[in-house]
């Protein structure tokens, strides 16, 4: 995942967030290795620990890549959030799969953009697993929401759509694509398209790989 972001975006301005119980890896000025619980919730509280309810952080767990960017308009949306006073404002996802184009995942609501697209409020956590803008406050409450438990990843869809989401965090979804992700993993397995990319790479497979891949969803289309 973050050897697709140096591909694609090789100056972006991000400082990735690693959790880990032994903390071993690769070093860099844009790595920050995170010692934490070993579960899911646990991990993810961890790494947001010591920051602000308010701050903006990007969202980018590591079982999506992205294949795509469009990089003038992402950019945009970072200066337009740095410029947002209401902090009620909590969420931006640019990219859009089939699921999100339907109505009933949206408010009705929005708010103006630039260039060519603006931005439509969700009603929900749906698709909250994308890469996106979020305000720390949003999967604090998510992720506090979640039992301490969790027997596997694949759990938190259903526990996601038990969790009532604060009216003063708006989660918003551009109103065209900007993006393209890749699953790298379902159940377990590589999927095929996070094979192929890994070869094209010249990166190392995981030394958990069995020799047969998964089929895996392609988020977005460009």
């Amino acid at each position: 995942m973050i050897y697709k972001y140096m591909q694609l975006w090789p100056d972006n301005p991000f400082i990735f967030r690693i959790p880990c119980q032994t903390c071993a890896g690769i070093r860099g000025s844009n790595r920050e290795y995170i010692e934490s619980p070993s579960d899911i919730k646990g991990t993810v509280l961890s790494l947001l620990s010591d920051l602000d309810e308010d701050e903006w952080i990007y969202w980018c767990i590591d079982d999506k890549y992205p294949i795509n960017l469009d990089l003038h308009a992402v950019r945009t949306i970072i200066g337009w959030i740095d410029t947002l006073e209401d902090t009620s404002t909590s969420g931006v996802l640019f990219c859009r799969p089939d699921k999100l184009l339907k109505d009933k995942f949206l408010t009705g609501d929005t708010l103006p953009g630039s260039d060519d697209f603006y931005y439509l409020e969700r009603n929900s956590y749906k698709r909250i697993w994308l890469h996106q803008f979020l305000r720390v406050k949003v999967l604090k409450h998510l992720f506090s929401s979640f039992p301490d438990a969790i027997p596997a990843a694949k759990h938190m869809d259903t526990l996601k759509s038990s969790v009532q989401k604060p009216h003063d965090h708006k989660l918003y979804l551009t109103s065209r694509n900007l993006a393209v992700f890749g699953e790298s993993s379902s159940r377990g397995m590589l999927t095929e398209n996070c094979y192929h990319s890994i070869l094209q790479a010249g990166l190392e497979l995981p030394a958990w790989f069995s020799g047969k891949c998964a089929n895996g969803n392609i988020h977005g289309k460009m």
